[in-house]
């Protein structure tokens, strides 16, 4: 019984055991399934991203042999250029002007383009551009005024000539024009330096907009030696008035897109005061279709006004024979093509051409020049419509006295330019030379303006010099002391600007400079004039003075002053 019950215990526990070895390999087995198919199913995510991988490398290569490709055709095309250049460069502009005609559209008929008049612009991609150009690129201006210049041998009245027109211009009127300079020059460094002198002496105009310098490519000029001589010119003259042709077309050109109206004017010129509004307002007061030009001046090619529309019909009619006549020919001939009747007399003709031609009296601009810009040509014409010539302005000033160190010319005194009489004329100014001007009695000034040269001589003007002025002091005494203490104030304010530039590491610059006999410096000349305001701390002023720093090259006329008291 006792063995029966031991076999029945082992036969128990060998079941217990054989079970639970049985669970163990199960659960073993079904472990080792599941990393089997754990490393099955990352092996076949491998497999996927190495085939992506390979795809997306097979892409790639076939990206970059492409952009080989392309490489090598640009460098293929770019040579292929090069030798289509060069075979274009050989051929006739005859030639170039018939493939420029066949490659440039597929249409049968063509219409004419400056390529058609200047061929040899297609020989360089910029030969329309310009070469210099200076300004904001205004647009949308009433009126544009185009005063192309070139370099003369004896004297340029180019600054002259801007300084009238700014100077005639209000606040409202500089915000409703644009002046364009054209430097007709092909030389580029005669250009770029004329551009730099005038963006020294307008540095406001030009960051305003107002002032625009432009100047041609040099490859914009076509080779002048094949012209012919006609009409009695000499060859100089025929290339002379040929080039003045394809400067106002480039100019013309450039400005179309500027404004509603176009105004042509010289280098050497005045401007009559209010000269803009009277030109916008007259030319509002036309009809709109019925005129083509009108005329604010009778000399040349000054002061004629077009509308911007028609600029493309007059610049396309210049460019067909430019070669063959002057411009005030060519523009007489446009109106005769318009309106005049071969069947009719040459009273008729005039008749017609004068709807189109309109003259403005009196005249608002008047020639000053006298050394044309054809080398050798002295040309004296004046405007007499322009009437007669304001050669000062007269202003009531406060009472007082004035003195120089200048040499006065004549009868041209300073006495009578202050008083507003006629103007002052002196020679030459050299440095520490003054014109002085003490209040009878101490006075406060708003304001100050000065104007040197006049309309006869636009370039006496002074320059270098400063405007000063001389606060009150109550005695004589506290004067010297004041003088005195000035000169240390002076040096002391020096000294203690050094200190405190060494001290910040920057340089301290004192609003005014006083000077040893007790002057403070306000103002300087800018192209001939001087103007601003008196800052009211001053007090009332016993004197003010003008004091050139430095010798002039030319006589002095001081054709205004006006010293405004303050209320």
């Amino acid at each position: 019984m006792r063995l029966r019950n031991v076999s029945f215990l082992t036969v128990l526990l060998f079941g217990l055991c054989g079970l639970v070895s049985l669970s163990w390999y199960t659960a073993f087995s079904s472990s080792r399934g599941d990393v089997v198919d754990i490393y099955q199913r990352e092996f076949l995510a491998l497999r996927e991203r190495l085939h992506s991988a390979e795809q997306e490398n097979l892409r790639r290569s076939k990206e970059l042999n492409l952009v080989l490709e392309e490489i090598k055709r640009a460098i293929a095309e770019k040579q292929a250029l090069r030798d289509i250049n060069r075979t274009w460069s050989s051929l006739s502009e005859e030639t170039r002007l018939k493939l420029w005609n066949v490659s440039s559209s597929k249409n049968v008929l063509q219409l004419p383009s400056i390529f058609h008049h200047l061929p040899h612009l297609l020989n360089r991609e910029d030969s329309l551009l310009p070469a210099v150009h200076l300004g904001q690129g205004r647009t949308g201006v009433s009126i544009v005024m185009g005063v192309p210049s070139v370099k003369r041998e004896v004297h340029s009245y180019l600054t002259d000539t801007l300084s009238s027109l700014v100077s005639e211009l209000s606040a409202a009127e500089k915000e409703d024009c644009v002046i364009v300079v054209l430097i007709a020059e092909a030389d580029q460094q005669y250009a770029s330096s004329v551009a730099d002198n005038l963006k020294r002496l307008f540095p406001a105009e030009i960051q305003s907009g107002l002032l625009e310098v432009v100047s041609p490519s040099v490859h914009f000029y076509p080779d002048f030696s094949r012209l012919r001589e006609s009409f009695g010119d000499p060859k100089e003259r025929v290339r002379w008035r040929t080039k003045q042709n394809l400067d106002y077309c480039f100019l013309m050109m450039y400005a179309q897109s500027k404004g509603t109206y176009y105004v042509q004017l010289e280098d050497d010129i005045v401007a009559r005061p209010n000269y803009f509004t009277t030109m916008k307002n007259f030319a509002l007061q036309q009809p709109l279709e019925e005129w083509m030009i009108l005329e604010f001046s009778q000399l040349g090619f000054i002061g004629k006004m077009f509308k911007s529309l028609d600029l493309s019909l007059i610049v396309e009619f210049m460019l067909m024979f430019y070669k063959d006549k002057p411009i005030d020919w060519l523009l007489d001939h446009i109106m005769w093509v318009k309106v005049c009747n071969p069947e009719k007399d040459a009273k008729h003709c005039d008749r017609q051409k004068a709807n189109l031609r309109i003259r403005f009296k009196p005249s608002l601009f008047q020639h000053v020049g006298t050394h044309s810009s054809l080398a050798g040509k002295i040309q004296k014409l004046k405007d007499k419509d322009f009437g007669k010539q304001t050669l000062h302005k007269g202003h009531a000033n406060p009472l007082a006295e004035v003195t120089t160190s200048l040499k006065t010319y004549q009868h041209f005194t300073l006495e009578k330019a202050y008083l507003g009489e006629d103007f002052f004329w002196a020679f030459t100014p050299v440095a520490g030379d003054f014109i002085r001007i003490r209040f009878f009695t101490p006075v406060r000034i708003e304001r100050y303006f000065f104007r040197s040269g006049n309309i006869e001589h636009p370039g006496d003007k002074l320059f270098n010099t400063s405007v000063e002025v001389l606060p009150f002091d109550v005695s004589p005494e506290i004067q010297l002391l004041n003088q005195t203490v000035n000169v240390c104030l002076c040096v002391f304010q020096n000294i203690q600007a050094e200190k405190e530039a060494l001290t910040e590491g920057r340089e301290k610059t004192p609003k005014y400079h006083r000077t040893e006999d007790g002057f403070i410096r306000i103002g300087t000349f800018q192209n001939g004039i001087a103007e601003g305001e008196v800052d009211a701390t001053f007090g009332p002023l016993e004197a003010m003075r003008l004091s050139v720093m430095t010798d002039s090259p030319v006589w002095v006329i001081l054709s205004e002053i006006f010293i405004k008291k303050a209320e």
